[in-house]
């Protein structure tokens, strides 16, 4: 029963629009998070592979396979710090990374990666272009369901 007097001194009714765009955005993102637990599926992942060089000398082929990776639309980061595989293992995994890829000696020489999952685990080792076709299958395939 609310009710204003207008210039033309009758009582009217006002109308009120409520528009909250980045409210009910922020709503929704935080339902998102919550539901995937923050392990998002590799579509929707921030960071989908992280690329992780045992020693400093394998830092230049993390950066290749990051290149090949990106260049097929992939979001990619190479973990260049000083720290040992298991401990960049295991940020990866508390950031819920899908996909880790370690890369050393035998990867560079083969042009291969050593494929780790988030909930899987360690896959093997697989060449950088079926790694590729696989992640891109599973890409595919969500669009596919939707």
């Amino acid at each position: 029963d609310l009710v204003y007097w207008g210039k033309d001194n009758l009582t009217h009714r006002p109308v009120m629009v409520h528009r909250a765009i980045l409210g009910s955005l922020e709503r929704f993102l935080g339902a998102l998070i919550e539901n995937y637990t923050g392990a998002f599926p590799l579509w929707l992942a921030p960071v989908q592979v992280k690329i992780l060089p045992i020693a400093d000398r394998h830092f230049d082929y993390g950066r290749k396979v990051e290149n090949e990776l990106k260049e097929a639309g992939f979001r990619v980061e190479v973990d260049e710090r000083s720290e040992s595989v298991n401990k960049k293992i295991r940020d990866a995994q508390k950031q819920k990374i899908p996909y880790m890829l370690v890369v050393g000696d035998r990867e560079a020489e083969g042009n291969k990666v050593a494929v780790r999952h988030r909930k899987k685990g360690d896959l093997g080792s697989v060449d950088i272009s079926e790694f590729l076709e696989n992640i891109k299958e599973e890409n595919l395939k969500k669009l596919k369901d939707s």
